[in-house]
């Protein structure tokens, strides 16, 4: 029992492994016209908010109010876009900043 548990704990190992290498290989980058119409058309997320970013980096939130999905994009200054994270269960927040002296 004791060699079935080290040899089962080696092959999850290998596979979490084999799968982060893939995963930080993969690239998930297009011409930003054709991302935005794929969030658009497949998610129905528009932009949400934007920024600038470190190299003049575009870095925008897009999200659906719909289905609560949400793409956080970065675009270089060449128009190339990829894609950072993405998630479920959007929610748009407008939190105010505590007020001076207020340590929380």
């Amino acid at each position: 029992m004791k060699q079935q548990l080290i040899t089962l704990s080696f092959g999850v190992g290998a596979m979490i492994l084999a799968g982060t290498h893939a995963y930080g290989q993969q690239r998930n980058c297009a011409e930003r016209d054709a991302v935005v119409e794929r969030l658009a058309s497949g998610y129905g997320e528009t932009r949400q908010s934007m920024g600038l970013g470190a190299n003049n980096a575009v870095v925008e939130v897009f999200a659906s109010d719909e289905t609560g999905t949400w793409t956080i994009t970065v675009t270089n200054p060449q128009g190339v876009t990829c894609l950072v994270a993405s998630g479920q269960h959007f929610e748009e927040l407008a939190e105010a900043l505590p007020a001076k002296g207020d340590d929380a």
